[in-house]
Formats: structure tokens, C-alpha cells, sequence
């Protein structure tokens, strides 16, 4: 059994070049989404440049880096949920959602191929959490894929950006509602302070 040292860090400007190695082979896509999908749209064009852009300004970091034994292996956002459009404006989202402007929502993950299947979702996942609650979110959430009520009988990868259910339901997460079937609505709620 190989043993591997998973590390987290928030995304800054100075850890720009890990951003991009975090994304692997789509870091040489400026077109390819860049976790912009829910804010813009993920339209064709430079999100590349949108997120370094954000990434430098952006006064609390909206993503954060995962390491394996000090490499770049994967990336995830997490932010308030009322910041982020393409939630917001969500008609299925909103039957399901309570009004909370401390609620946070992680949006989606990439985690190189070679990385995958040894934790580094969990440990962003687990970083997200407490990036969120260190920032007073009330809550996190997310809608992840419920791999277990898909049709298919294989998913791809890139199928899997928003996380499984599975993986929100072992961090902690509860359901609190569906938007399609196997599509849940899980939700942390941090602790008062």
C-alpha cells in the first residue's frame, strides 16, 4: 500500500501556476470552463484569465489547491451561495433552498486523472468546509451526483465535476432535497459561533 501526504491551500495569486497545474491537461485550455460555469456561464473565451483575474483580486480566496506529496493534483470553489449566479438564478435550485445569505456552495471539483481515487476530493472537500466556516458561513452546500440512481452503468470523469453523493454523505452532508433524481441537495450547517 503506497501512503500519500494530501495538503490543501487556499488559491492565491502567488500559487497561480498550482492552479493551473491543479487542472491538468485542461490547464493549456483557456476556452475549457475554469469553474466559471455557475457564475458566467463557462462560455467560450478566456476563463482562464477570468479566474487568474479573480484569484488576484478577490478578497477571499474562491478556491482552494490540493497537493500530493507536494504536486498540484486537484482544485475546488467554494463560495457564498448568493454570489454565485448560475445557483441563484436555478429554478430547481430554488424550490429546494432556503433564503441564506451565510450559506456557502461548492461548486465543483477537478481532480487530475492520476490523482483520482485516493482522497484528493475528500481532503478539498473537507478543506472547503472549513475554508467556509473560517469566512462565518451558516452553512455549506452543494449538488453533487447521485452515482447510484444514474441509468448508465458507467460515468465519466468530467460527468462528476459538481462531486457524488457519496462523497458529500461521508464528509457529513445531509440531503435536504432533490432537483431531478439523481440529483440531491446536500447541506452542511456549520457550527454557531
Amino acid at each position: 500500500m503506497v501512503v500519500v501526504t494530501i495538503e490543501t491551500s487556499p488559491s492565491t495569486a502567488e500559487l497561480w501556476d498550482d492552479v493551473v497545474s491543479a487542472f491538468g491537461r485542461r490547464g493549456a485550455d483557456p476556452s475549457w470552463c475554469w469553474c466559471r460555469r455557475f457564475l458566467d456561464g463557462g462560455e467560450a473565451g478566456d476563463n482562464r484569465a477570468a479566474l487568474r483575474l479573480e484569484v488576484s483580486t478577490a478578497p477571499i480566496p474562491p478556491g482552494l489547491i490540493a497537493y500530493v506529496d507536494g504536486l498540484p493534483a486537484g482544485w475546488t470553489r467554494v463560495m457564498p451561495r448568493h454570489q454565485i449566479p448560475g445557483v441563484v438564478a436555478n429554478r430547481a435550485l430554488r424550490r429546494v433552498l432556503t433564503d441564506d445569505d451565510g450559506a456557502w456552495w461548492v461548486t465543483c471539483f477537478a481532480v487530475q486523472q492520476r490523482f483520482r481515487g485516493i482522497g484528493v476530493a475528500r481532503a478539498l472537500l473537507d478543506a472547503a468546509v472549513t475554508h467556509a466556516e473560517q469566512h462565518g458561513a451558516t452553512a455549506v452546500e452543494g449538488h453533487p451526483v447521485d452515482t447510484a440512481a444514474l441509468k448508465a452503468e458507467r460515468t465519466s470523469g468530467s460527468a462528476l465535476f459538481t462531486g457524488t453523493m457519496r462523497l458529500f454523505v461521508a464528509a457529513g452532508f445531509r440531503e435536504i432535497g432533490r432537483t431531478y433524481s439523481s440529483r440531491p441537495v446536500m447541506r452542511l450547517d456549520t457550527p454557531t459561533r
